[in-house]
């Protein structure tokens, strides 16, 4: 439970990030959600069928937010009669707590997150044991995370496969008194799994071979510059500023690890969705336009500038451009890689829709946290993690929006699952068989 203090702190951090965005952006138009681009004005007849007019989300300054500031900026909430209100999270512990304590206490709704943060909320397991309920509403993106090491590391010119460079990370002590750093955002969450999947994949264990340290995004690069860490698995445009900034190479994106993952999603409190049936409908709306809208590549210009400014990413236009367009520079030597399909994706892959919230793709990271035990006497049991998945996985109201919509059957999934996902190593993950995939699986706990 949170103590006064703490209630404080965190209400006081909203409320300011509130005012820091009202205050870059300018006076918006009536009913936006804080931009300035002509036609945001909230639709008034629309509003007026829903059961409220507004909603505050969190975000965090990565490229999974931009379908968010898009919806925003381009007015596709508004045209569904929905203000959307982002507010900008300092971290992802912020933004947990922040949806602990609702819209109402000085907190968010919902927002961006990675998984399976809003079903560890919903099962009190990461909020010390305060059951906060929460639905997963749509996947907001797929891929747009890499791998990050230090240029200290060049000349061992690491890659997406390790298994001819274990030595690099289990001799690391005999060289330098001291484990291999790598470092995350947020543990037991997507880019903690990256990390640990890519270790171990190549023969290196997470848990024992190398330290594995909670670094918030923004401290990356000086992380990174004064040597606190050798590794990152972050977010772009964060990669994209370790390598032009040359404080590192990236030697594995995650579409490379897992071509077409999941990434992260908008998941909001239950309680709020349940209170708001016609108003969640419309955020589900206004999401899948605007991320058909900055899916197409001739857009990423456009969404590189709406989300650069200060009071959204505060990230140079330069360093946003070829991260949305997926143009990497990979490796030791610095290869130029121009494939958008491995750059971040919004609403079409080969593996079909994008934002739609398949209860398959999601098991895979509860299933990761039995993997690794990250829960000990919380989480244990595959059956535990289908179940907690069937309750916050909302595909049914993604469905009816796009189906309000006028989407064509083609774009609208109908099963709960994409098949069975491969990842760069063979190994193979069946939603219909998760146990298998454990079982397949060398390196865990």
């Amino acid at each position: 439970m949170l103590n006064r203090r703490r209630f404080l702190t965190l209400a006081s951090g909203s409320l300011s990030a509130t005012l820091l965005l009202a205050g870059c952006m300018g006076t918006p138009p009536t009913g936006s959600g804080g931009g300035a681009s002509p036609g945001t004005g909230v639709d008034q007849a629309a509003s007026a069928k829903l059961e409220t007019g507004t909603i505050k989300l969190g975000y965090i300054p990565i490229l999974e937010a931009a379908p968010l500031v898009v919806g925003v900026e381009k007015g596709f909430f508004a045209k569904h009669g929905l203000k959307v209100e982002l507010a900008k999270q300092a971290s992802w512990p912020a933004a947990r707590d922040n949806v602990v304590l609702g819209s109402g206490g000085g907190g968010i709704d919902g927002g961006q997150w990675q998984l399976p943060m809003p079903h560890m909320i919903t099962e009190g397991i990461i909020t010390d044991g305060k059951k906060v309920p929460m639905y997963v509403l749509a996947q907001l993106i797929s891929q747009a995370n890499a791998i990050a090491v230090s240029n200290s590391l060049k000349n061992d010119d690491l890659g997406v496969d390790l298994s001819s460079k274990v030595d690099v990370f289990k001799r690391f002590p005999q060289k330098e008194g001291r484990k291999f750093r790598a470092a995350h955002t947020y543990p037991n969450a997507n880019q903690d799994m990256w990390i640990r999947y890519w270790l171990a994949a190549g023969g290196i264990d997470p848990d024992k071979d190398i330290e594995l340290l909670t670094v918030p995004s923004t401290e990356t690069l000086q992380g990174m510059r004064n040597g606190t860490m050798e590794a990152f698995s972050t977010g772009d445009p964060w990669p994209f500023r370790i390598v032009k900034d040359n404080i590192g190479y990236i030697p594995a994106l995650t579409a490379q690890i897992w071509p077409f993952h999941p990434e992260e999603f908008l998941a909001v409190r239950a309680d709020w969705v349940d209170k708001h049936p016609k108003a969640t409908l419309a955020l589900i709306k206004g999401l899948i336009e605007a991320q058909q809208w900055a899916d197409k590549q001739e857009n990423r210009d456009e969404v590189a500038e709406l989300i650069s400014s200060r009071a959204y990413f505060n990230t140079p236009v330069e360093v946003l451009k070829p991260a949305l367009k997926g143009q990497y520079q990979l490796g030791a030597s610095l290869k130029a890689e121009n494939d958008p399909l491995k750059g971040p994706i919004y609403w079409s892959s080969p593996r079909g829709v994008i934002s739609y919230p398949y209860k398959g793709l999601s098991l895979w990271f509860l299933v990761e946290s039995l993997r690794w035990n990250m829960h000990p006497g919380k989480l244990t049991s595959i059956d535990q993690a289908k179940a907690i998945v069937d309750k916050v996985n909302r595909e049914d109201l993604w469905r009816q929006a796009a189906q309000e919509l006028g989407l064509p059957a083609s774009e609208i999934p109908t099963g709960s699952s994409r098949g069975k996902e491969t990842f760069f190593d063979g190994v193979v993950f069946d939603p219909e068989n998760p146990q298998a995939y454990l079982n397949s699986l060398k390196i865990k706990r």
